[in-house]
């Protein structure tokens, strides 16, 4: 195959277990968005065309992704201001339905590995759907 392939994993203490492979860009890696300067879109097409794979890391990064609370057939997520930053923001999927548990937006920080974590899961915990 050419292209990027998405592969989650969970890690659980010293654990590590498989959770999917997709042959595609996947939301888990929407991370490179804020991360480096071609995001994994990009980094895609570029692969699948043969293109040079050049681009700039600007450093460590976490997302943490926002999950419905509500069942909606027009939802709206909400986020507060404070989450965009020049060093973090929310990517909203617009999704036409959305059903509890269902992912609908990704928050993105950069940072330090576990200081962006946490950024990113507190502004997840402020975010609200209808």
């Amino acid at each position: 195959g050419r292209g990027i392939f998405g592969v989650e994993f969970f890690v659980k203490g010293e654990d590590v277990y498989f959770s999917e492979l997709s042959p595609r860009p996947h939301d888990t890696g929407m991370v490179t968005l804020i991360t480096q300067s071609q995001s994994e879109f990009a980094l895609h097409i570029r692969a699948v065309l043969g293109l040079p794979l050049d681009y700039t890391f600007f450093g460590s990064g976490a997302s943490s992704a926002y999950k419905a609370k509500n069942e909606s057939h027009n939802p709206t997520i909400e986020v507060p201001s404070s989450a965009f930053t020049k060093d973090s923001f929310v990517r909203v999927f617009g999704k036409p339905k959305s059903h509890k548990g269902r992912r609908m937006a990704v928050a993105l920080v950069l940072d330090e590995v576990e200081s962006a974590k946490k950024r990113a899961l507190e502004i997840v915990a402020n975010m609200c759907d209808s």
